[in-house]
């Protein structure tokens, strides 16, 4: 490990142990009673790069001194294990199965998060049996008392397995691009969530609720990402009284093609490029506050989930 990203690390983690003094940070961890924060990233269209941001964010934070757990849940498309440059023997899919426990299946990434890789075929979850779901989900859940942190990638678009996440995490993160067609997918993403979170009585602009996000990804500049966020912001808020926090933005870089390229993440293989400097900002926007803490009555997110498959 190079002497940047250790210092990189040495930094993070010392943000993210301050306490702020309403004691709401995301990533801080709970006295009561241990519950990893969860948050779906998600994207309205493919080829945005949210997977890579997935992955990166993952890094980072266990860098930082998180224990921090990926899950692949972009189930009928999984490529986290390809932009770690791993060979994953089992997935979810061998748990299912019943071939694997979810203990079987994670596997150390980069950095020393943990990845749970997701497999082709999973996108039939809804049919599986009562018995099958309760023992995923069940199996899940142990995750939340192991983990700071949970981050789910999802599908992209607005399909019934990429909105049973969304529904029932503690924060979504979106991620577009500059492009008009990835701003109007981003946006019709938000729209059916925001009214989703409607229907089932979640409050998206409360103090201790759901929030959303958007992360802007392959900019030239951060006057770029801000008119978009803005731009999407302010539709949300006057067509769907919705607000839309701003996570920040990763700029164009040619070392994140470079790093795809290698199988590596950026943030390992160029610690000191532009893009890894922008992760690593959004990890502290993060956690000191663009999401909220995890709401003490709310449940567990595979506790929530499982609601959400019975219905």
């Amino acid at each position: 490990m190079t002497a940047a990203v250790i210092d990189q690390a040495t930094h993070l983690r010392s943000l993210m142990q301050t306490t702020t003094p309403a004691g709401g940070a995301l990533l801080q961890q709970p006295l009561a009673r241990r519950r990893a924060a969860v948050i779906a990233i998600t994207s309205g269209k493919g080829g945005v790069g949210k997977s890579n941001i997935a992955v990166n964010l993952a890094v980072k934070l266990s860098m930082a001194g998180k224990e921090t757990i990926l899950l692949d849940a972009d189930l009928g498309l999984a490529n986290a294990d390809v932009l770690c440059n791993m060979d994953l023997r089992s997935n979810l899919s061998h748990v299912i199965g019943r071939h694997k426990t979810l203990q079987d299946v994670i596997v150390t990434g980069p950095g020393g998060f943990g990845l749970i890789g997701g497999a082709s075929g999973l996108a039939r979850m809804a049919d599986l049996s009562d018995v099958d779901r309760q023992r995923l989900v069940d199996a899940m859940a142990e995750l939340e008392q192991r983990a700071d942190v949970i981050l789910v990638d999802t599908g992209a678009g607005i399909s019934p397995n990429v909105l049973t996440f969304t529904r029932a995490a503690d924060h979504v993160l979106v991620v577009t691009t500059p492009e008009p067609t990835a701003i109007t997918d981003a946006y019709a993403v938000i729209k059916v969530i925001a009214r989703q979170a409607a229907a089932d009585g979640q409050d998206l602009n409360g103090a201790t609720g759901q929030r959303m996000s958007l992360l802007v990804n392959q900019v030239r500049s951060a006057g770029e990402a801000r008119v978009v966020h803005e731009r999407i912001a302010k539709v949300a808020r006057q067509f769907l009284n919705v607000k839309v926090f701003e996570a920040g933005y990763v700029l164009h870089d040619e070392a994140v093609s470079d790093a795809v390229r290698r199988r590596t993440p950026f943030v390992v293989s160029a610690p000191r490029s532009a893009a890894a400097q922008c992760i690593a900002h959004l990890a502290m926007r993060l956690e000191q506050g663009v999401a909220t803490a995890p709401a003490q009555n709310a449940g567990g997110f595979f506790e929530r989930m499982g609601r959400w498959f019975k219905k």
